[in-house]
């Protein structure tokens, strides 16, 4: 299939691209502002900004789908990935390797959502998602590589922001089926639970008392780096897919690196270079991909945030609303063909 740079990726990537931005710039500062901490403290300060962001951005219900009791199974899951394991690695391997490589090793978690989201969603993968898979697989096992040749400790902190991204991974799929509830209320539980948990572990394993200036700076950071980002990600899901979503938002590793290098950081090499390289190649690729071909809608119902004028939403109201609401609906079957990606409404099977 040709490349295609419009239609209805646009608004998913954009989003994904935001959340991107803002989570790549937070590495570093992560690194910066984490020295002398433990990992859980770290993590503890992240989740909190990110609960508040949580808090003050949730939507009226006539305007968004809510969180359901039903629902808590997956956001625990989500919490003990999402907000505990990933950020506890992430901080712990940011101390113990350089910030330019640990923020391009978080590119594979595209890798880990996109395998999790085909496996357990079914999302399509043609032949140049997996090529693009290749590519980014490729340029991970060159940075851990190029860290083996540092020494054994540099090498150990990559691996654990490896686990970092895998933890995200399953993080990413799990969230996929709350892509449709009120974004605000999924990153407040989410949120929560994730700082409530770890900072029970910090006071637990005695790790030292954070400074105000370094407590601020961390959960200013979780508000953009984890909240606003969660937010942008979610809505991106919800427009994008899983797989799509996970491969924009792998652009925040580069956006991260970039950042790195301008606060200092001089650890780069022919080698990273080359995995950075492999790694770009593989989310361009991934990017152009476009997917369409006549497939059938099949009687559903449920609810979510929509619009009238997105062709899948054609049931009447009276009065008719204008712009975005939510409240239970029903599909008709219907069968066409138009270019799609694998969100709500399109999780045929291939």
């Amino acid at each position: 299939m040709k490349a295609a740079w419009h239609g209805p990726a646009v608004g998913g990537g954009l989003l994904a691209l935001l959340a991107a931005i803002l989570f790549g710039v937070s590495t570093p500062m992560v690194q910066r502002f984490g020295v002398g901490l433990g990992a859980f403290t770290t993590a503890a300060l992240l989740y909190a900004g990110a609960a508040a962001v949580g808090a003050l951005s949730r939507r009226r219900t006539e305007r968004e789908a809510q969180v359901l009791r039903s629902d808590l199974p997956r956001l625990l899951a989500m919490a003990g990935f999402g907000a505990v394991i990933g950020p506890v690695a992430l901080a712990w391997g940011l101390q113990h390797t350089s910030g330019t490589s640990a923020s391009l090793m978080l590119t594979l978690e595209a890798l880990f959502t996109a395998v999790l989201a085909w496996r357990l969603y079914r999302e399509a993968m043609g032949g140049r998602v997996w090529a693009a898979m290749a590519l980014l697989l490729a340029g991970g096992m060159v940075l851990v590589l190029d860290q083996g040749r540092a020494g054994g400790a540099q090498l150990w902190g990559l691996l654990a922001v490896l686990a970092a991204t895998a933890a995200w991974g399953v993080d990413n799929t799990l969230s996929r089926s709350l892509a449709e509830r009120d974004p605000g209320q999924v990153v407040m539980v989410k949120a929560v639970l994730g700082a409530t948990a770890t900072a029970v572990m910090a006071l637990g394993l005695g790790e030292p008392v954070p400074s105000l200036a370094a407590a601020l700076a961390l959960f200013a950071i979780g508000v953009s780096g984890y909240g606003l980002s969660l937010r942008f990600y979610l809505l991106a899901q919800r427009a994008f897919g899983a797989a799509r979503t996970g491969s924009v938002f792998a652009f925040a590793p580069f956006i991260g690196a970039v950042f790195a290098v301008a606060l200092g950081d001089r650890s780069a090499s022919g080698l990273m270079a080359l995995g950075s390289a492999l790694m770009l190649a593989g989310l361009v690729l991934h990017l152009a991909e476009s997917h369409a071909h006549e497939h059938v809608h099949e009687d559903l119902e449920h609810e979510h945030a929509h619009r009238h004028d997105d062709g899948h939403h054609d049931h009447v109201h009276e009065p008719m609303p204008v712009g975005e609401h939510s409240h239970p609906h029903r599909h008709q079957p219907l069968r066409h063909v138009h270019e799609h990606v694998p969100d709500a409404h399109h999780a045929h099977h291939h």
